[in-house]
């Protein structure tokens, strides 16, 4: 058995499944499909934390489907602009789970992770799995990834 390690940077995957499909992300159906005849050596999915009685909601979803949720302070600027990134936390945990992992799944996308993604398949023997929406994942992405997979209607709530 394929031992994998998830990553989801969903704040990314909220907005662009939004932007396209106006609807959301189905986080059991991605789960199931990851997951299926593999062990899972780590499932991070990385958020902002609004103390929102609706986000902890889903907070407390990611849980029960098997993900551990990492809550960065959502910061909210006087100039009206906001940050919650976490990009380097992701590539932090990336390179500690790659050497324990067969594949690595990553749900993002942002190109800032096509360097990360070409070193980890240098310095390791594995597969990578990128999914993302499709007109609005970096080609960079895309291209450094093992397999891109594209999120479609298959993969949103109905």
């Amino acid at each position: 058995m394929k031992k994998v390690s998830i990553f989801v940077d969903v704040q990314n995957i909220y907005y662009t499944t939004k932007q396209i499909f106006n609807s959301n992300f189905d986080y059991n159906k991605f789960w199931k499909k990851i997951t299926y005849d593999r062990e899972v050596v780590a499932a991070f999915a990385y958020t902002t934390n609004r103390n929102d009685t609706k986000q902890i909601q889903f907070q407390n979803i990611l849980r029960a489907i098997g993900f551990q949720v990492k809550l960065k302070p959502y910061i909210s600027r006087a100039d009206g602009s906001s940050k919650g990134d976490w990009d380097v936390g992701i590539t932090i945990d990336i390179l500690d789970y790659a050497p324990k992992s067969d594949i690595v799944v990553l749900a993002s996308g942002d190109g800032d992770f096509d360097l990360l993604i070409q070193k980890i398949i240098s310095k390791n023997t594995l597969l990578t799995e990128v999914y993302g929406v499709g007109p609005l994942t970096a080609n960079s992405l895309k291209r450094s990834s093992t397999e891109f997979y594209e999120i479609d209607k298959n993969l949103l709530l109905k």
